[in-house]
């Protein structure tokens, strides 16, 4: 986190989310963001997957620059100390999308 904090303000645009199941929506929205790109990985109600290993995907994506595990209100703490040009929050999206998968997997079980 330290490191992300370090960044020259104004120069990162911030995508907030989960990034519990990535989902090629995920590359929709990130490729649309103005770069560089800083990803935050939020702590998620119900994960999937462990916070790291959610960070460690993340990064894989090539429209990200930078990722960060974040905490519970390290989002407000990035956005007053980078002043980024732009804020994605995609919370809602991934949890969606997380809901999606389980419905999918429960549906494809009860066959």
């Amino acid at each position: 986190m330290e490191a992300a904090l370090s960044l020259p303000r104004g120069t990162v645009t911030l995508a907030a989310g989960y990034f519990d199941a990535l989902h090629a929506a995920h590359v929709r929205e990130l490729a649309k963001l103005p770069r560089p790109v800083l990803a935050a990985v939020l702590p998620c109600p119900g994960e999937l997957l462990p916070r790291p290993a959610r960070a460690e995907m993340a990064a894989a994506l090539r429209m990200l620059d930078y990722v960060v595990i974040a905490g519970e209100g390290d989002v407000e703490t990035l956005i007053a100390r980078l002043a980024p040009r732009a804020v994605a929050r995609l919370e809602a999206g991934d949890a969606a999308r997380v809901r999606q998968l389980i419905d999918h997997v429960h549906r494809r079980q009860t066959r």
